[in-house]
């Protein structure tokens, strides 16, 4: 006796059992018997750029960045963490999810001014920071670095900072080559409270 039309069986008599794929909680239609027209192209589905999109152009910059982050609450600053003369905040256009920036409070441009405490305290930012991005994200290794002045590559040339950016074994991939874009697997939101999370109660020895 065949089993077709039997009650509860209703989804199936009206969905072809081909185009069903059976999942944990429900049952999922094949994308391919979706309507669509099909093409050579990959979708990669980034929701979160929505809000770079609905926040319209950058606004000239009339402040230092990084001198009003630390005027800010930690989650609007986008900060992880804060010492004595200097602090930590994720960089708003990271190379990596993870990207860090260690800054000086004071406004200074390049390395050779800043007192023998703000780099002793940079150094000590810079290494935490490693620690607890390898704790969190289990990277493989690190880019750290300061681009010294425009011509060097510096955003902002006008504030001293440091970047740490995290490294995993299998980051590469085509994106950033020939697209100029970078796939970013979590919002900054998620990742700083994570980060900020993890780092040291006492990020500043006495």
């Amino acid at each position: 006796m065949s089993d077709a039309g039997r009650p509860g069986d209703e989804t199936d008599a009206a969905t072809p059992a081909a185009e069903l794929i059976d999942g944990p909680d429900s049952k999922l239609i094949d994308a391919a018997h979706l309507p669509g027209v099909p093409d050579e192209f990959q979708r990669l589905w980034t929701p979160h750029r929505m809000a770079y999109i609905t926040a319209g152009p950058e606004p000239l910059r009339h402040t230092c960045p990084f001198c009003a982050a630390p005027t800010m609450t930690d989650e609007e600053g986008l900060i992880v963490v804060r010492g004595r003369t200097a602090y930590a905040l994720l960089n708003l256009f990271p190379y990596n999810s993870g990207h860090l920036l260690v800054c000086p409070y004071r406004h200074i441009a390049t390395y050779d001014e800043a007192t023998a405490e703000e780099v002793a305290e940079i150094g000590l930012l810079t290494q935490q920071g490693m620690r607890v991005l390898r704790k969190v994200s289990n990277c493989d290794g690190f880019n750290l670095g300061m681009n010294q002045g425009r011509v060097a590559g510096a955003g902002v040339d006008e504030h001293l900072h440091q970047h740490i950016v995290p490294r995993w074994a299998t980051d590469a991939n085509f994106f950033p080559i020939i697209a100029k874009t970078k796939a970013l697997p979590q919002l900054l939101g998620e990742v700083r409270t994570a980060v900020a999370g993890a780092w040291p109660e006492h990020p500043v020895a006495d």
